[in-house]
């Protein structure tokens, strides 16, 4: 099936339309790299800072059991900060990825509504006999369209699952590491 523009404006009207959508996909493409590269250098100032105030701590220190008990201390706040890290991270790329499929989503209604009225438009212009074909043609639009709602569903259900397992492990990581350094302060 080939798609044919009766009009110049409507070519020129589709080429915007597709410069558009690209233009939408490059600009969140780029906010999402922009936050995650404000993130990185403001978690890399951190754990620079982190780390000076934890060597000076330590320097501080005036024996063995107190090097080891500030070393413990240090741990529990810098997993949190590893976890919030990832947490933001995720976050973020959930984020964009919910953005890209609403557009994505926009584009195939878009699309099927153009489809369906070139569909329209072929099948009163058709010769006698052809609207076998043209049934044909619109019920796989159909099967088309009933696939992409079924993809969408499922990753919507991933996402929700990952989203789910990526607390869950959250907070397990934090809980074992505050048990782990409660342990030691115990030492």
């Amino acid at each position: 099936m080939t798609f044919n523009f009766t009009t110049p404006e409507q070519f020129a009207s589709a080429n915007k339309a597709t410069v558009d959508s690209l233009l939408s996909l490059a600009n969140t493409a780029l906010a999402s790299a922009e936050r995650i590269a404000a993130l990185n250098l403001n978690t890399a100032r951190s754990l620079v800072e982190d780390s000076v105030s934890g060597a000076k701590a330590l320097m501080g220190a005036k024996d063995v059991q107190e090097a080891l008990s500030i070393q413990a201390s240090l741990a529990q706040p810098n997993v949190e900060k590893a976890v919030a890290y990832s947490r933001s991270v995720y976050e973020i790329s959930a984020q964009t990825q919910e953005e890209l499929s609403k557009m994505v989503e926009g584009q195939f209604g878009d699309f099927q509504k153009t489809v369906a009225g070139l569909l329209d438009k072929a099948a009163k212009s058709a010769p006698a006999g052809s609207d076998v074909a043209v049934a044909a043609v619109k019920s796989a639009i159909a099967a088309a369209t009933s696939a992409f709602d079924n993809m969408n569903k499922a990753a919507k259900q991933v996402a929700e699952i990952t989203e789910a397992n990526v607390a869950a492990a959250t907070n397990a990581t934090v809980k074992a590491v505050g048990a782990t350094a409660a342990a030691s302060k115990k030492k």
